[in-house]
């Protein structure tokens, strides 16, 4: 008889725990926009901007750890002076960050 009772129950509030469950899974997509999705794109937009802007004479950094000045740009290539005289030549996005700013 309990049981009946139990069951009883737990059918007659299925419209408002719908509506709950689809509130919950929504607001889980925005959280997720918000924190993950958003911030990479931003990410990504700012290394495109700064690859576009890299010019002769900057101190860069490639993705590998090596340091360099950049003695010659290409459409998709960018030519590191790395060690007295020794130039490397480097795909423009390979190159992580520009060394010549400080770090805040």
């Amino acid at each position: 008889m309990i049981v009946n009772t139990l069951l009883l129950q737990a059918q007659g509030g299925d419209g408002l725990a719908q509506y709950g469950n689809l509130i919950l899974i929504g607001g889980i997509v925005v959280i997720f926009y918000f924190f993950m999705i958003r911030p990479q794109q931003k990410k990504q937009k700012d290394q495109k901007k700064f690859i576009e802007s890299i010019k002769k004479g900057d101190e860069v950094v490639t993705v590998g750890g090596l340091h360099g000045k950049v003695s010659a740009i290409s459409e998709s290539t960018v030519t590191l002076d790395v060690d007295r005289g020794a130039k490397l030549t480097f795909e423009k996005t390979s190159i992580s960050l520009d060394a010549s700013k400080p770090k805040k």
